[in-house]
């Protein structure tokens, strides 16, 4: 699959998780879209091999984003209070989210789980943007609805991802089972 093929399908499959989800976001009325969204499918669609691109990152990394973002908001005491977009940036919101990206950042590398596009999850919940434990279970449910229309996306493709985790590489730069296999460029 040349780069014209790897475009096309980065295309459809980007198309086809942000449109379903669009219509769960139409029908609900729920923000089922969100900024974080779009960098984990295209991170799925692009390399559906790589551990970041997992069903096992993706959902650890978005999880603890979610956790860290909403904790540092209570912690700080503003839970109830406007975005940052409505209020401005102050010194507790600045604690919120470097805490809650320096616990998502850490938690992620101890779980040997990276997704960097949780990074975004935890500044949009710590930022205040999506706050609420119900607005907190619909971004949940947005990242296992794009991650499942992926992963059968890739199976019906050709270019599936795993089911739950990636392989990890081995000492010697290859996957366990075998040398590194993928083509060069």
């Amino acid at each position: 699959m040349g780069r014209a093929g790897r475009s096309a399908h980065a295309f459809a499959g980007g198309a086809l998780a942000v449109v379903l989800t669009g219509l769960v976001a139409l029908v609900t009325h729920q923000p089922w879209l969100f900024p974080s969204l779009g960098p984990a499918v295209m991170l799925q669609l692009e390399k559906p091999e790589s551990p970041e691109s997992s069903p096992r990152n993706t959902f650890i990394g978005h999880g603890v984003a979610l956790l860290a973002g909403y904790l540092f908001l209570v912690a700080c005491g503003l839970a109830d209070e406007p975005s940052a977009l409505q209020e401005g940036v102050t010194g507790l919101r600045i604690v919120a989210v470097a805490g809650s990206l320096a616990v998502t950042a850490s938690v992620l590398v101890l779980l040997k789980a990276s997704h960097a596009p949780a990074g975004a999850t935890t500044l949009i919940v710590s930022l205040g943007l999506l706050r609420t434990p119900t607005q907190l279970l619909v971004v949940a449910g947005a990242v296992v609805l794009v991650t499942v229309v992926d992963w059968l996306y890739g199976r019906v493709s050709g270019r599936p991802m795993p089911l739950w985790a990636a392989p990890a590489p081995s000492p010697e730069g290859g996957h366990r089972g075998g040398p590194d296999r993928r083509p060069v460029g």
